[in-house]
């Protein structure tokens, strides 16, 4: 079978690429170069042509355009309507796109107008033997498959973490407009603004470097036979603000709230990470005051540096889990790290 690719990406506002855009541009041209096949590059939003400047040396044959001010913001009926004309212009057999908010909330039905298939949450793309090959995970990240797909066109979000960010020098392009005809039903909706909590109260940062991760042993009886929540709360606050982490909980201290247990005031169920949690990719993790269970432990399967600090040297870290393990009290371990990084 003959393929023909194209990459589609959603500009933001602002005229700049999604973080994971990057990623999907060397993904897409290592597919073309394995399967010998051409690929075009499909942009919509507001302006895309800053966009499309940056991708001007990325190998694509042909760039496609629907720019406007009615595709500015993220709508379905918009979005929907200008990843269709990008598809139906490019008469592309395999589309790839970025796993964001924005693709994965319109991709499916996109597929659906064009008779088409799709896969959401894919973790790796490959040719192998001529065909492409789908990874990703089912069953909270403990089942991988590895799956084909002989229908077209094909439709693939990848999600971040995938493939190395792509980069190469900025350049003029010839924009080919795509148009699309949107009717007042399709704008009904309207983008009013975005809520979202103080820096300093901001813990679950996607983009961070560092995962750390606070197990129920900083809410239980020290050395000194005492609980120390509030001290803990501000150990973890401070170091949260200090080195700009993302913060994560096992299960055990995220559910001590409705057991009636000491908690922590930063911590929630949406920063619970692991079997029934979510699954970060974070280059980096440090688990605190955690045991490393294997249903915590499996949150951190794409984590590609993992240290632990916990006063127990045969807890599940110790197993194999942890690239280190250091045994010492979280607390001082912490108090010593704040003060670095203040000094």
């Amino acid at each position: 079978m003959t393929e023909k690719l194209l990459l589609l990406i959603p500009v933001e506002k602002d005229g700049a690429l999604p973080k994971t855009a990057w990623e999907t541009v060397s993904a897409v041209r290592a597919l073309g170069q394995g399967l010998n096949a051409p690929f075009d590059v499909g942009l919509w939003g507001a302006d895309v042509k800053h966009a499309a400047r940056e991708l001007a040396s990325c190998g694509a044959s042909r760039f496609l355009a629907v720019e406007g001010a009615d595709f500015a913001d993220a709508r379905y009926a918009t979005d929907s309507a200008a990843a269709e004309a990008l598809a139906r212009a490019s008469q592309a057999t395999v589309v790839i796109a970025p796993s964001n908010s924005r693709v994965a909330r319109v991709l499916g039905g996109v597929s659906h107008r064009l008779q088409g298939r799709a896969d959401n949450h894919a973790t790796a793309v490959q040719v192998v033997d001529g065909r492409i090959q789908l990874t990703r995970w089912y069953y909270r990240q403990r089942i991988m498959v590895v799956l084909e797909r002989e229908h077209r066109p094909w439709f693939i979000a990848l999600e971040s973490g995938a493939a190395a960010p792509w980069s190469g020098p900025s350049g003029d392009v010839a924009l080919e407009p795509v148009g699309v005809s949107l009717t007042d039903a399709d704008k009904r909706t309207r983008f009013e603004a975005i809520q979202q909590p103080p820096a300093d109260q901001q813990t679950i940062r996607p983009d961070a470097e560092l995962l750390f991760v606070a197990g129920a042993g900083w809410t239980k009886k020290q050395r000194d036979g005492q609980i120390h929540v509030e001290e803990a709360d501000r150990i973890i606050r401070e170091f949260l603000a200090k080195s700009g982490a993302s913060l994560g909980g096992t299960k055990s201290i995220v559910d001590q709230a409705g057991e009636g247990g000491a908690v922590l005031s930063c911590m929630s169920h949406m920063n619970q990470v692991g079997q029934t949690g979510s699954t970060p990719r974070h280059p980096k993790g440090l688990a605190t005051c955690c045991h490393g269970e294997e249903p915590h432990v499996v949150g951190w399967r794409f984590i590609n540096e993992r240290r632990a600090v916990n006063l127990d040297p045969n807890c599940g870290w110790a197993h194999g889990k942890a690239d280190v393990l250091y045994v010492a009290d979280a607390f001082e371990v912490m108090r010593k790290v704040n003060e670095l990084l203040s000094s």
